[in-house]
This record gives C-alpha cells, structure tokens and sequence, in this order.
C-alpha cells in the first residue's frame, strides 16, 4: 500500500458502546511510515468503572485485568504524540472510536480536533461498495439476478429461496428453518424501555431525551427537578416509562438486573 502520508489505523475497546459515557479499555495503534516501515503502540487502560459483565465475555478484559494499567489521562499525551500529523484509519471509527476518544481526551485537557484530519474509515468503504440488500444476497447465495426487485412477488420469491439456500448452508443436520434461529441479534439490554428513553450506564438509569439527555442519572434528576419528572407522568410516554419515573419520584429506583 503506497502512502503519501504516515498512517496511523487504530482501534478501541471500551466499556460500552455510549459515546458519551463509556470509557477505554485498551487501545492499540500501527503507524505505517511512507519508508514502509510500522511502529506499534498498544496498552490496557483502567476506565475507572467496572467492565460490564457482557463486556468481559465480548473483549477477554475482566477488572484484574486493568487493575494496574494507567487512566487515560495519564497517556493521553503520548496517545497524542503518536497520531502526530498523520492521517487516520480504521473500522467504524467516525461513529464511535474517535468521539469517544476525543471526549475522553477532552476530560484529560487535552485538544483533539480529528475532524482536521484525513480518515479512512473501512467500514464506510465496505458499505458504499458492497451492498448488503436482498439483490445481493440473492446473487450470494442463490447465483441469481434478482431482475424484478422491488416488485412484492419477486421480492418474495427470491427471499424464500435465499431462506432454502441458508437452510442447507447453516441450518443443520435436519434441514429445517427452525435451525436458522441460532442467528439472531441479541437485544441491546443497555435500554431500560422499548422507547429507549432510558439507558443504563455504570449501574444507573440516564434520560435520553429533553433537557437532562444523556447528562444526569434519574436519581440525580430527582434531586434537581421534580417538576420535570411530574410533566412526564401527564405527557405523552409509555407506561413502562410512567410507572419508573412514578416510582423513581417515591424512592424506588430499578437495579440493572431488573
């Protein structure tokens, strides 16, 4: 790969998946200089908070395992003196490792404006030129093209065939749908509700919209605002959200495992 630039592709693993809230865990760095040579950077970090328990099972980092390391602050300096001037690239970056890296840096006093920089995001590149719609899949799996799509017969004729298709690819010795329900997404459990106006973080419930988004934990919104908390009860929510800031207003606030 020629470069005109050095580059440096890194990548996070964190907490969680909060932007604003969760913290570095480890961070690892390759420069590669346009001589062709690399250099290598890479270091646990102790965030502070502990690692969720579905984090540990994702990543391998358990608590012990950061006991020791240095908080970010401690090598935001470093971190910084080895991203120098040069462009940066990884997967996924703009939406998550590099925010969450310049809030983190930004609580350490120190300044990271990547918007100046030039990025090369992988995952931006894959979406934008190999498409993940049901033509491709047909394509994929079926080695058909899907002349009709878009049309509601056409479109489900060829998702029942794609269907047929992963059945014999994935779904087991007995050949049936029943074996294609090992694929599922598990449910993002960090919200407390179906609406998502309430996500846990660090073992507390944070409001995800009006005036307090993402900024106070309920308790704390309890102390500051009742008021704010009664307009709920008599606006437009779901009940489930009714019933936690009901309770939340008598002293009766959920725990994570709830």
């Amino acid at each position: 790969m020629k470069l005109k630039n050095t580059l440096v592709v890194f990548d996070l693993e964190t907490t969680g998946t909060w932007v604003e809230k969760d913290k570095v865990v480890e961070i690892a760095m390759i420069k590669c200089n346009v001589e062709g040579n690399t250099e290598t950077y890479s270091k646990r970090v102790n965030p502070g908070i502990p690692i969720p328990p579905s984090v540990v099972e994702l990543i391998g980092i358990t608590d012990d395992d950061v006991k020791g390391a240095p908080f970010l602050k401690d090598i935001a300096g470093e971190i910084l003196d080895f991203f120098g001037k040069a462009d940066i690239a990884g997967f996924s970056i703009e939406r998550f490792d590099l925010p969450l890296l310049e809030r983190e840096r930004s609580e350490a006093g120190y300044e990271f404006d990547w918007q100046k920089l030039k990025i090369y995001d992988a995952q931006k590149v894959y979406h934008i030129n190999e498409r993940r719609d049901l033509t491709a899949a047909y394509e994929f799996y079926c080695n058909k093209k899907l002349n009709d799509a878009h049309s509601a017969l056409a479109d489900a004729k060829a998702t029942l065939e794609v269907l047929s298709a992963q059945v014999k690819e994935y779904g087991g010795e007995d050949g049936g749908v029943e074996g294609l329900g090992q694929f599922d997404y598990k449910n993002n459990t960090d919200f407390y509700d179906e609406g998502r106006r309430f996500r846990w973080w660090n073992g507390k419930l944070y409001i995800m919209f009006g005036k307090y988004a993402k900024k106070y934990a309920l308790q704390d919104i309890v102390r500051r605002d009742r008021k704010y908390l009664e307009w709920i009860l008599s606006a437009d929510f779901s009940q489930e959200v009714k019933v936690l800031i009901d309770n939340a207003l008598n002293g009766y606030f959920p725990s994570k495992k709830q």
